[in-house]
């Protein structure tokens, strides 16, 4: 049954659990690759998202979701220097771009901008955005508001989602640095979270993760959380409400968080609208 924006009250704002290991069962699936050796492709109903690629429903995934894993993986490797691998596991990934339409897409749009053909270029974005309107958006973002610096990057999970039932789970993490002479609190959040069907919530809430921090000058805070969507890519955006707390009767402000992706596929290479 399909899970409706509703549902991220639940999570969004919310302290990440730790993920125990659990018991993976696996198979093969073959993904075809034009003028290479077929690619070998593990998938298993892995709950913790560290390894292979996986479907709670144990039913095989769409290119879509292999390439998400893959693409996890590929990170994963280049992080622990296991070079050769990741190498490995990037080539497997060039498989998908005819697969996937999106890729495709993606593909064709920085040739059409490299060649400086910029009529297909504008067909190709247009495309993009009728089938997968945040697209374009990266999934990371860097704002500064009255010298108030909020980073984010967000990411897919595998181990927390269910697509056989629409359900896609992304972590979103957040870097708050206060540049300026003065400390700041955190009172209050408020996103704006649109999925890919064109459905639109505002939350808001009281502080992140269960507090309210505060930040001294030159100082950071960070934390992570998730946000459910129904569909394979979505857009948040919104803002943090802030007090200087070095003088009594102080005006609350907002600090911008702007716009970044929630994406199964990750980051393109177009630009970011």
């Amino acid at each position: 049954m399909m899970q409706s924006l509703m549902s991220m009250k639940a999570y969004v704002g919310t302290r990440l659990p730790i993920l125990t290991n659990s018991e993976t069962s696996t198979r093969k699936q073959r993904v075809n690759c034009p003028n290479r050796r077929n690619v070998m492709v593990s998938c298993g109903s892995e709950r913790n998202g560290n390894e292979g690629i996986g479907s709670n429903s144990g039913s095989f995934m769409s290119p879509s979701h292999n390439y998400a894993i893959l693409k996890h993986r590929m990170e994963k490797a280049a992080k622990s220097e296991y070079y050769e691998e990741a190498s490995r596991i990037r080539d497997s990934l060039k498989c998908f771009e005819d697969e996937i339409p999106v890729l495709r897409l993606r593909r064709l749009l920085k040739e059409a901008v490299a060649d400086e053909r910029f009529q297909d270029a504008a067909r190709y974005r247009d495309e993009l955005k009728e089938i997968a309107p945040h697209s374009l958006l990266k999934c990371s973002s860097d704002a500064t508001t009255l010298g108030i610096r909020v980073q984010v990057k967000s990411a897919y999970i595998e181990g927390r989602s269910q697509p056989s039932e629409e359900v896609y789970s992304f972590e979103y993490r957040i870097k708050i640095t206060n540049n300026t002479n003065r400390p700041v609190q955190l009172l209050r959040r408020h996103w704006i979270i649109s999925d890919a069907n064109g459905k639109t919530e505002n939350i808001w809430g009281i502080g992140v993760v269960g507090e309210q921090p505060a930040i001294f000058p030159r100082s950071s805070f960070e934390f992570s959380s998730t946000c459910p969507l129904s569909t394979q890519n979505g857009r948040m955006e919104g803002d943090f409400e802030m007090i200087h707390v070095d003088r009594v009767g102080s005006r609350a402000f907002n600090v911008a968080i702007a716009p970044f992706s929630l994406s199964l596929l990750g980051d393109g290479d177009g630009e970011t609208t």
